[in-house]
C-alpha cells in the first residue's frame, strides 16, 4: 500500500470515527428498538415455520437445497420451502441490526460498557443462533434442539429489552430501591417464569405441532405435560399478584417498577386466556403462534420488572457519601 492509499485510509478512517455517538443519540435508541422488534418478530416467523410443517421446507442448510441457496420452482416444498427461507432471511436482518447497534457503540465501549456488552452478547447470540438453526434442520428437526432454539431466542428478546432499559438511565452503580424481601419476590416470580417456559418447551415437543409430519416427539405424554406446564403458570400470576402489592408499597421510591408489574400482571393474563382457549380448542395453529409471541413479552416485561429494582445513584448522593 502506498503512502497515498495509507493516507486516504486513515482519512476515512477518521471521518467515520467521528460520526460514531458519543453519547446515546436517536441512532442508537431507533436501532435498539428495531433490534428488540426484530428479535420479537423472529420468534413469529419461527412459530410460523413450525407451525405450517414447513421446518423442511429448505431440507439443508446453510443452502435451501443441495443445489441452490434460495428455493427454486421446482422445489417439492411448494409454500414451506418460501415460508422457512423467509425466517431465514429474518435472520440475516436480526444479525445486520445486532452489528449496527454494536458499530454505534465503538466510541462509547468505556463510557457505555453496560451497553456495549450487551450488543457483544445479542451480535454473538444471533451467530450462536443461526448455527443452531442450522443443527435443527440438519437433525431432522429434533424437538430438544428446536426447543432449545426457542429458548435461546427468547433470551436474546430479554437481552434486548435490557439493552433498552439501561439505555434511557446514565451509567454508573445502581442501588436497590425497595425493601430486599421485594427483591427476593421478584427473582422467586423470575424463576417461576422460567419454569413455566421451560414446561411449555417441552409441552410443545410432545405435541402435534413438529413443524414436519415426519419430525419426531420428544416422548413425552402431551396432556399430563398440559397439567404440569400450568401449574407454575398459575404460580407465576399468584407470585404477580404479590409483587403488584409490594410494587404499591414501593411506589414513592420506585414508580416505574409498579407500571411494569402491572403490564406484566396484563401480559400474564392474557397469556394464561389464550393457553386456556388453545387447550380447550384442539391446539389451533394461530392461537399457539400468540401464545409463543406471548412468553417472549412476558419475559422481557419480566425482565424490565427486575431490572427497576436497582436505579442509577445520583451525582450528589455519591459525592456526599464520599466527603
Amino acid at each position: 500500500m502506498s503512502a497515498q492509499q495509507s493516507t486516504q485510509t486513515a482519512g476515512v478512517w477518521q471521518r467515520f470515527w467521528r460520526w460514531l455517538p458519543d453519547h446515546v443519540d436517536k441512532r442508537i435508541r431507533v436501532l435498539a428498538w428495531l433490534s428488540f422488534l426484530a428479535e420479537v418478530t423472529i420468534i413469529g416467523t419461527g412459530g410460523a415455520v413450525r407451525l405450517t410443517g414447513s421446518g423442511l421446507g429448505c431440507p439443508t442448510w446453510p443452502l435451501c437445497t443441495a443445489e441452490s441457496l434460495v428455493p427454486t420452482p421446482g422445489i417439492d416444498e411448494g409454500i414451506h420451502s418460501l415460508i422457512e427461507f423467509g425466517n431465514r432471511l429474518m435472520t440475516g436482518v436480526v444479525g445486520l441490526i445486532a452489528l449496527a447497534v454494536w458499530i454505534l457503540l465503538l466510541k462509547l465501549r468505556t463510557e457505555r460498557r453496560d451497553l456495549y456488552v450487551l450488543s457483544v452478547v445479542v451480535v454473538g447470540g444471533v451467530a450462536a443462533q443461526a448455527l443452531v438453526g442450522g443443527i435443527t434442520v440438519l437433525t431432522g428437526l429434533n424437538p430438544f434442539i428446536v426447543g432449545f432454539h426457542y429458548v435461546s431466542s427468547l433470551a436474546l428478546v430479554c437481552v434486548t429489552a435490557a439493552f433498552l432499559v439501561r439505555m434511557s438511565q446514565p451509567a454508573g452503580p445502581r442501588a436497590l430501591v425497595v425493601p430486599r424481601g421485594h427483591a427476593v419476590l421478584a427473582h422467586a416470580t423470575s424463576l417461576a417464569m422460567a419454569l413455566t417456559i421451560v414446561f411449555g418447551v417441552l409441552t410443545t415437543g410432545a405435541g402435534p405441532h413438529s413443524g414436519d409430519a415426519d419430525a419426531g416427539r420428544n416422548g413425552f405424554n402431551a396432556e399430563v405435560l398440559e397439567h404440569v406446564h400450568a401449574w407454575p403458570g398459575y404460580a407465576l400470576f399468584a407470585l404477580t399478584l404479590a409483587l403488584l402489592v409490594a410494587g404499591w408499597r414501593s411506589r414513592e421510591a420506585a414508580p416505574r417498577l409498579l407500571r411494569w408489574t402491572v403490564v406484566l400482571l396484563a401480559v400474564e393474563f392474557v397469556q394464561i386466556a389464550v393457553g386456556l382457549y388453545q387447550a380447550r380448542n384442539g391446539l389451533p395453529e394461530l392461537a399457539v403462534g400468540i401464545h409463543m409471541v406471548l412468553a417472549a413479552l412476558a419475559a422481557a416485561t419480566m425482565t424490565v420488572v427486575v431490572l427497576q429494582l436497582k436505579q442509577p445513584i445520583r451525582t450528589e448522593v455519591r459525592q456526599v457519601v464520599h466527603s
